[in-house]
């Protein structure tokens, strides 16, 4: 596999159209589930989480920047469709 130039994410962005990927973290206060889903082109990004303070539960959404898009496709390149791409 070649280096992950902007060129190449958005290649794997496009070939790879519905992916999806669940992570969960779980640590001493806290507690969260981020949903990874490639659509239209970008990677978006859904966290769902809670800590120990009784009114800290959160859902927040946003489209992955060019680093987080970096180390998401770095980490998961052996689940997604890399065919053709060089």
């Amino acid at each position: 596999m070649t280096r992950l130039t902007i060129s190449v994410r958005q290649s794997i962005l496009a070939q790879n159209e519905g992916f999806t990927r669940r992570t969960f973290y779980e640590g001493k206060n806290s507690r969260e589930e981020r949903i990874y889903t490639i659509s239209g082109g970008v990677l978006h990004i859904r966290a769902i989480g809670k800590t120990s303070w009784a009114d800290s539960r959160y859902d927040d959404e946003w489209i992955a920047g060019d680093k987080e898009t970096h180390e998401f496709l770095y980490k998961h390149k052996q689940e997604m469709n890399l065919d053709g791409i060089e």
